[in-house]
């Protein structure tokens, strides 16, 4: 466990020192484990308040999410996952061309492929430079009339990429949807949330929730422009008459929900905002930008390229990098040697460090960087 990780935070959690695999998924805490275990034993001595008292919880995480991110609470949902929140958006379009990057994560491919094979909203894939960036210039020399929206990473998955959305807003300008996958993002990078129509996020990576978390965000825009194509039983106004009438959709952001959410997750959520929220995502950040920029160094030292920008203003919490000459397998059987937990890919391997991170992580590294010499 890390001993030196940020004060106030680490304290929650017990990974194992080595651990830097956060961009694919986040420990979660002592609070989460405990927010889960609770909400279980009640479930399982059930009495006519049970479900009702759990459910409580779902309120308390989508306002927590809603504070994080800067938005109203009724413009606020929560999901099961960021892939959800991003079908919603895609087949709320009914027709227009969405601009998205070639290289994203699939996530954010496969909503817009199915809804050019039903007829609605086309996609246009973007090329990003060698660091996996979108800049305002690509996308604007990608406009055109038929371009409705822009769907992007807040921070790109493979290189750590940090998105400049402020810019990319100004970019396509007031009149086009900004939806943007805040997964790799959000609670550990300051970032004009509010720039973007559509913020949705899962909660089992930087936020340390663990699976079946999640939220999104609507803009007055996107709740004006999408049509709420998936809206299910709970999403609608009226959700407790039970009758043979359609009712409309939720004015709000509720419009995106389809069934009741699991309520245990919904209080492991509300556990893992309420980290964030108290220890703040600028001090969190502070210390993933200290980590990342040692990691970036033993890399370096190692003999290792990275593939990551190298500016701190363009990076988040991910350092990724390969070694010349030698396969990514041997890299990663390096360090696991070491009880360092990577993503070891075909042509990169990628180190992901959290608030909770000590610097016996990067001497880690360091030493098995250097065994491959």
């Amino acid at each position: 466990m890390s001993t030196d990780g940020l004060p106030g935070y680490a304290e929650h959690f017990e990974e194992p020192a080595g651990y830097l695999d956060f961009a694919r998924y986040g420990p979660p805490s002592r609070d989460v484990l405990a927010a889960t275990a609770t909400a279980l034993t009640r479930s399982a001595h059930a009495d006519h308040t049970t479900v009702n008292d759990l459910m409580r919880a779902e309120r308390a995480a989508r306002d927590s999410a809603a504070h994080l991110a800067g938005a109203a609470a009724e413009n606020t949902v929560l999901l099961p996952n960021a892939s959800t929140g991003l079908f919603h958006a895609a087949f709320g379009i009914p027709t227009g061309t969405v601009l998205v990057p070639g290289t994203d994560f699939p996530a954010n491919h496969y909503p817009w492929r199915r809804t050019e094979a039903l007829g609605r909203a086309v996609p246009r894939w973007l090329e990003p430079d060698p660091y996996g960036r979108i800049t305002a210039d690509t996308v604007r020399a990608a406009l055109t009339d038929e371009v409705v929206a822009l769907a992007v990473s807040a921070v790109d998955f493979r290189t750590g990429y940090r998105a400049d959305l402020a810019a990319l807003r100004e970019a396509i300008g007031p009149d086009r949807l900004l939806i943007v996958d805040a997964i790799q993002g959000f609670g550990i990078a300051e970032l004009p949330w509010q720039a973007a129509d559509v913020v949705v996020a899962g909660g089992q990576k930087w936020l340390r929730a663990s699976w079946s978390t999640g939220f999104a965000t609507l803009s007055d825009l996107a709740l004006d422009r999408l049509e709420p194509t998936l809206t299910g039983w709970t999403g609608i106004e009226d959700v407790a008459s039970f009758d043979d009438v359609e009712h409309p959709p939720a004015t709000g952001a509720q419009r995106w929900s389809i069934t009741n959410l699991s309520p245990v997750a919904a209080a492991a959520f509300a556990a893992a905002l309420r980290i964030v929220a108290d220890t703040t995502v600028r001090a969190i950040e502070a210390h993933i930008a200290e980590r990342v920029g040692e990691l970036i160094d033993a890399v370096r030292s190692g003999g290792g390229e990275v593939l990551s920008p190298t500016a701190p203003a363009e990076r988040a919490g991910i350092v990724s990098f390969r070694m010349p000459g030698t396969d990514t397998a041997a890299v990663g059987k390096a360090l696991h040697a070491q009880e360092v937990s990577p993503t070891v890919r075909t042509t990169s391997v990628r180190l992901s460090a959290h608030a909770s991170t000590g610097r016996g992580a990067v001497d880690r590294v360091r030493a098995a960087l250097e065994s491959l010499r």
